[in-house]
């Protein structure tokens, strides 16, 4: 399996060994656009691996900070970035997103899925509580995940 976020259609697909859509979620990029650089808030796009799996097990909207469960649910009306519900930590695989694991940028679950389908985030890729579990449930660390800004493959 692998990954394809299409940051033009803030859409999230998982794909099968032979490239067929298996499922398709709606997600969130970063408000503050595309980029590379630390402390930007910004998306990085290219090709990564999931190089961790965070969260198994924890109820819908509990709040994560630097990975640990802080047993608080997130609600819609808190205005913060949380961290919620599972993680998939990604490290990168090219040489312009080698430090995205050290930026910190996951695919995790909001308190913000009101503002799913529009940039949003603070350069993670945010998806509903419920779309996480379950593409944490179907995917392995070491899943190949491309982040495109174009329609390329």
């Amino acid at each position: 399996m692998q990954i394809r976020v299409h940051v033009p259609t803030q859409t999230l697909a998982l794909l099968d060994e032979a490239g067929a859509t298996i499922r398709k979620f709606v997600i969130s990029t970063s408000k503050f656009g595309l980029g590379f650089a630390a402390g930007s808030q910004k998306t990085p796009t290219g090709k990564f691996r999931i190089e961790s799996k965070w969260g198994d097990g924890a109820p819908l909207g509990e709040i994560f900070v630097s990975r640990v469960a802080t047993g608080r649910i997130g609600t819609p009306e808190d205005e913060t970035d949380h961290v919620q519900t599972r993680i998939l930590w990604l490290e990168g695989l090219d040489l312009e997103n080698t430090n995205t694991h050290s930026r910190y940028i996951y695919i995790h679950g909001t308190n913000g899925e009101h503002l799913l389908g529009t940039p949003a985030s603070h350069g993670c890729v945010r998806m509903s509580n419920q779309d996480v579990v379950e593409l944490f449930n179907l995917v392995e660390t070491g899943t190949v995940v491309s982040i495109l800004d174009t329609d390329e493959a």
